[in-house]
């Protein structure tokens, strides 16, 4: 008998536990929504870093930018770039991460496939290492995300947050600092040459780009034309 009524207030322990981690994510996810987020995971882990380095209060470049004032061809090109089902899938693209798997199997490394919404979980709430803890909270916020904001939203964020520099964050942040103008102002090709750094922003540069840099900005532009200018238009 005593067993069991150890086993009932175990049970309702884990339950308020699980109740309370999730009311305590979550709270964040929703504000988020409507807020312009003021920082991210990301950019105080830079700071941390490069403050560990001797650096006394590293430069970060960051301005948040509404959607209607990013260039439509950057919107285009980010998808293109980075997931072009966007538009379609709940946070996971299951057909990449089989081909990531069966990649991992005939060459023993495990390529990324992450989705758009993958990254802003990540950029937003975690780190950067791989591990299977980060992989199981990002896979958790990834369907948080997915659950309270519209595709617009998680797009918008991710234009506004995505690393692509050094200390240089969002494409609002990127336009100015490599191009001199406004996001609402990116050409096509400025825009995919910014969304082919994606992948590794701290290895790929816009300025001065390399020959692979140029070759993959070069495909993005053909997937921004097969895809067509209209393809966004539902989010």
């Amino acid at each position: 008998m005593a067993g069991k009524r150890g086993g009932t207030w175990l049970g309702r322990w884990l339950r308020r536990a699980v109740l309370a981690l999730v009311a305590f994510t979550m709270l964040p996810v929703l504000c988020l929504r409507w807020v312009s987020p003021p920082t991210t995971s990301v950019m105080v882990q830079y700071r941390v870093s490069r403050m560990a380095n001797g650096h006394l209060w590293p430069r970060v470049r960051y301005r948040w930018t509404d959607w209607e004032q990013i260039a439509p061809a950057m919107r285009l090109a980010a998808v293109a770039a980075e997931d072009q089902k966007f538009p379609r899938h709940w946070g996971f693209d299951m057909e990449a991460i089989a081909d990531a798997v069966d990649e991992a199997s005939a060459r023993g490394r495990l390529r990324g496939a992450s989705t758009i919404t993958q990254q802003v979980a990540r950029n937003l709430f975690l780190w950067q290492e791989r591990s299977w803890v980060r992989k199981g909270l990002e896979a958790y916020f990834t369907a948080l995300l997915e659950l309270c904001w519209p595709k617009r939203r998680i797009l918008e964020v991710y234009l506004n947050v995505a690393e692509l520099g050094e200390g240089v964050y969002g494409v609002p942040a990127a336009s100015q600092a490599y191009f001199g103008k406004p996001p609402s102002r990116l050409t096509t090709s400025e825009a995919a040459l910014l969304a082919a750094t994606f992948p590794n922003p701290r290895r790929l540069h816009v300025k001065p780009p390399s020959p692979y840099v140029q070759e993959r900005a070069g495909w993005i532009e053909e997937q921004m034309h097969l895809l067509g200018p209209a393809y966004l238009r539902q989010l």
